[in-house]
């Protein structure tokens, strides 16, 4: 192909959003493939250059630690948000997005855990049995299926990953790196 092509760092920045490539080997792959961004892809696959596989296995060792007080200074959170590079820790957006969880822990008291994983199995088995209990006086072949229901509810309640975002619409992926909430601490006077 023509290695005459002008390639706008528009272009390689949009390239480098869809496949979370190296700025330059998204240049060279629209170079090569004359401005084709669907050739520029397969370019980048064929190498092997597509970050998205490169990244699902590199561990967030880089990141920022931020902290929400409420104004009333009776409540405070700190996060840990982790991703691939310092140059993306260091980021506005990712410090904003950083803080903005940091917030929405602050605004939900019941939350108590990053993922599912580390809820204990016996918080589960306790809950699952209370929710057994509540269902205790409807018909024997739907109380797994309301336990289930109430046990799915409540994970929602209690684990950040499973709650809608106060801020959903604002942070998007920008990065192309893997991006971990790797934990948090809720302080509240009085808890």
């Amino acid at each position: 192909m023509s290695t005459d092509t002008q390639v706008s760092a528009k272009d390689v920045k949009a390239l480098r959003d869809r496949t979370g490539a190296g700025m330059m080997d998204c240049k060279k792959a629209l170079t090569e493939s004359g401005g084709d961004v669907d050739k520029a892809i397969e370019w980048l696959r064929v190498k092997g250059l597509s970050g998205a596989a490169k990244l699902a296995g590199r561990e967030a060792t880089e990141g920022t630690v931020q902290s929400y007080i409420h104004a009333n200074g009776k409540v405070g959170v700190l996060v840990e948000v982790d991703c691939n590079t310092d140059f993306v820790a260091r980021n506005d957006d990712f410090i904003a997005f950083a803080r903005d969880i940091a917030l929405h822990i602050a605004a939900l008291p019941t939350t108590k855990y990053v993922s599912e994983d580390e809820i204990p199995q016996e918080a589960k088995d306790a809950e699952r049995r209370v929710f057994e209990q509540q269902a205790a006086d409807k018909p024997e072949n739907v109380r797994p299926k309301i336990a289930e229901g109430k046990l799915r509810k409540w994970m929602e309640e209690v684990v950040l990953l499973n709650q809608e975002h106060v801020n959903a619409d604002k942070h998007e992926s920008k990065t192309g790196e893997n991006v971990v909430i790797r934990r948090f601490a809720r302080f509240q006077v009085g808890d």
